[in-house]
């Protein structure tokens, strides 16, 4: 049985509006199921409603239904902060009204447009309450895209579809690669992938699995190997690799193993350029030389997953820093959709590759740190800046390379020992 897109490579189309206008019965009329609560009772949907589909001929999407932006009380304020929450990973937004265009509207829809995400406004119940001629000529004048529905009789909902794929960013038709530009059609990538303890019992991770789909998806050729048997696996080649990706933390072992003629870099250090911003963060990476003890660190990891033994985000990295600073810094991490409103006690943020997440939720983060003047960076970046390797981890980003001997002063980190881990 094939199995479904991931989240990361979906287009995240979601439905604000106020409460009980109709999102619920809208959702369930795009995905023609029964995927939302559908209720007279204002508030039925309480946090957002995830629901994966195939909308074609853009492929694979994400709808969210969320809470109503209105909601009042304590509870109904949780209920908006994860609505608000929604906005981060938004790459289109459907600002769903029964009618009335009024300030809860115009609130969604400014902050979809500071966002640059597109927006289509949706009047869920025009057979009941068509919208006035006054709010037509409004979204005509913001250049805002709507159209007309009745979702129990389903008027409008192909039109929406339409308006839906003719709406979808560029750079989503447009995926990026991972690695195969850099290798070439016909080029050969070895990947070096750990196995211990921590690595998943009888797969391989998320990063790994689609580096690899990625080279074949581009005619490349994969070699995948462990640290233990790299030297083995280069000795069997005829010629050098064009590129090695190795885990970021195998870098001392990896980086002693292969020619310096050999391009080398990370798992994490291409997931820094396919879902964040590779430049941004390798700045952040710099950004270590000016922590002093006692300076606050932001650990960010996608995942919820439960942490065991030697953590990479949780133990080693912290370790690692203290180390490379000369004294504990006071590390703080997070999981999952939660992030801090205020940054303004922190140093650095260090964010996992992401790899669970669509580019616009990972780009929402680095916005907000630009925006506070806290420099972010990645697991890859950092630790290969802490081992003093990170320039030879660029030399595949001959752009950001310049721009790092630009901006850094030589490593001059005491040598970390090689801990294999799953794939960073």
């Amino acid at each position: 049985m094939p199995q479904p897109a991931p989240k990361g490579f979906r287009l995240h189309i979601a439905l604000f509006g106020r409460r009980n206008v109709g999102k619920s019965t809208l959702l369930n009329a795009l995905t023609r199921q029964q995927v939302s609560i559908v209720s007279d009772q204002a508030g039925t949907t309480t946090d957002p409603v995830e629901k994966p589909m195939e909308l074609l001929p853009l492929g694979p999407v994400l709808f969210i239904d969320t809470a109503g932006i209105d909601d009042l009380g304590a509870l109904g304020q949780k209920r908006v902060e994860k609505t608000r929450q929604v906005f981060d990973r938004t790459d289109i937004g459907l600002l769903v009204t029964d009618g009335p265009w009024g300030q809860f509207e115009e609130l969604i829809a400014n902050e979809l447009k500071k966002r640059s995400i597109p927006l289509i406004a949706v009047f869920s119940k025009a057979d009941l309450q068509p919208p006035s001629p006054q709010t037509l000529e409004l979204l005509r004048k913001q250049n805002i895209p709507f159209v007309e529905t009745a979702a129990v009789s389903e008027h409008g909902i192909d039109a929406l579809r339409r308006l839906l794929i003719s709406t979808a960013p560029a750079d989503f038709i447009d995926q990026p690669v991972i690695a195969a530009d850099l290798v070439g059609q016909g080029g050969l990538a070895v990947l070096v992938i750990p196995i211990d303890k921590q690595a998943p019992k009888g797969r391989l991770i998320l990063p790994q699995v689609q580096t690899i789909r990625d080279l074949l998806d581009h005619n490349a050729v994969s070699i995948i190997t462990t640290e233990q048997t790299l030297t083995q696996t280069l000795r069997r080649l005829k010629t050098p690799p064009d590129l090695v990706v190795t885990d970021s933390q195998a870098f001392s072992k990896v980086a002693a193993s292969i020619p310096p003629a050999v391009r080398m870099t990370s798992f994490s250090i291409l997931y820094s350029r396919l879902k964040g911003d590779l430049t941004t963060q390798m700045l952040g990476a710099v950004a270590i030389d000016t922590l002093r003890p006692g300076d606050r660190v932001l650990v960010a990891e996608a995942c919820t997953h439960h942490p065991i033994g030697d953590d990479i985000g949780r133990v080693k990295i912290p370790r690692w820093l203290n180390q490379f600073v000369g004294g504990p810094l006071q590390f703080t991490t997070v999981q999952g959709h939660d992030f801090p409103q205020d940054l303004s006690p922190c140093k650095l943020v260090i964010h996992c590759g992401a790899c669970m997440w669509n580019r616009r939720e990972m780009l929402s983060r680095i916005l907000r740190c630009r925006q506070a003047g806290i420099p972010i960076t990645n697991y890859g970046l950092v630790i290969a800046r802490s081992l003093g390797l990170l320039e030879r981890a660029l030399e595949p980003f001959p752009e950001t390379l310049e721009l790092y001997r630009k901006a850094a002063k030589p490593a001059t980190a005491t040598p970390i020992p090689h801990q294999p881990n799953h794939a960073q």
